[in-house]
């Protein structure tokens, strides 16, 4: 009897050390190679085309194209599922209608793109951009990074699969010459035992003259998710200032992407399908960023599922998180989002057309 509660309380210590020694050696090679990227860092093109920015009408399309891993079929962990990763068949199925949908869409000035993996367990090591930039030829690409971690233990339930290497980011395309591209770092953090984890939130911004001295500001965005709103808000205030300040010069800025929020003005509930739904969602304020600047939304179409369960058409909660903010400089023509019944990602393409006054 002795001998054999010895042995359990031996297996016992043996698995707390192997638990403390796994939880511990993540923390310390996430502190190690935590990415810190600068306030503000300038970005290269991928290449130069020949148009400058002349029109007064511009199009753009936005989509966060969920590392194109995040398809109809799929759930996810983070969101109360069971999935890591699709099979490889299955995300080469997803790429392949990501790629299809941009490259239908090509005829757009700007696209911005969001959650683009180049190198990631998740997706294969598939480097995206390159396999978009391949069927967008007459634009060229920036891309900034903000998920850079070499290894992200969770869900710590199963160290056998985890998300693992992740490098992803935001991809603006674009069919004129920018004359300035810059990664502008959100502040705010998580905690550090959980922030050597997570994305470094940024927003993206490519500059473009006009002919009458002006500039169009084309800013593509990716706010925080998981957050309770706490860390939104410090990047909402961050992005007024920096928005502000360019109207104030006289310049036109359009902003688009995914806000993991919802616009002012738009009902919460207008998707929901179940009644016990608890899906929490924060909303921007009314009057962002100040008086004469509009959002742009379809409020028709969702543009963003829940990812607790593959998707159902007559049960999965649904909103809109995905849209445009544009200053009182700019009109908008046309705004619409395309149901693709979230085949390929779990959000939804957004289009807008606009004139500068």
């Amino acid at each position: 009897m002795k001998n054999a509660i010895r042995y359990i309380i031996r297996l016992a210590v043996a698995i707390l050390i192997i638990v403390v020694a796994y939880v511990g050696g993540n923390i310390g090679y996430g502190l190690l190679t935590d990415f810190q990227p600068p306030a503000t860092q300038t970005i290269a093109l991928s290449k130069e085309v020949p148009l400058q920015a002349r029109d007064s009408v511009y199009s753009f399309m936005t989509w966060n194209i969920g590392y194109a891993g995040l398809g109809a079929d799929q759930d996810f962990f983070y969101d109360g599922g069971k999935n890591v990763r699709p099979t490889e068949e299955l995300y080469q199925k997803y790429l392949e209608g990501v790629r299809n949908i941009i490259s239908a869409n090509a005829d757009n000035d700007f696209l911005l793109i969001q959650e683009v993996d180049t190198n990631s367990r998740r997706s294969y090591y598939f480097n995206e951009l390159k396999a978009i930039d391949s069927r967008v030829p007459t634009h060229n690409s920036a891309y900034a990074t903000n998920y850079h971690v070499d290894y992200v233990p969770m869900p710590l339930e199963t160290p056998w699969n985890v998300l693992g290497k992740v490098r992803a980011g935001l991809a603006t395309y674009s069919r004129y010459q920018a004359s300035e591209v810059t990664r502008h770092q959100f502040p705010g953090q998580y905690p550090w035992w959980k922030r050597i984890f997570i994305l470094d939130r940024c927003f993206l911004v490519e500059r473009f003259p006009l002919p009458w001295g002006k500039d169009l500001l084309v800013i593509n965005t990716h706010n925080s998710a998981y957050d309770g709103g706490t860390l939104k808000q410090q990047e909402m205030a961050a992005l007024k200032e920096y928005i502000l300040a360019e109207y104030n010069k006289g310049n036109y800025v359009v902003v688009g992407g995914d806000w993991n929020q919802t616009p002012p003005g738009y009902d919460n509930d207008k998707f929901k399908k179940v009644a016990t739904d608890t899906y929490e969602q924060t909303k921007v304020p009314e009057g962002y960023p100040a008086d004469g600047w509009q959002f742009a939304y379809d409020a028709g179409v969702p543009t963003n599922r829940s990812l607790r369960k593959p998707y159902n058409r007559d049960s999965t909660f649904c909103t809109v998180i995905d849209y445009f903010l544009v200053s009182p400089n700019v009109e908008v023509n046309m705004v619409h989002t395309a149901d693709l019944d979230f085949r390929f990602s779990d959000h939804q393409p957004v289009f807008m057309e606009v004139r500068l006054k």
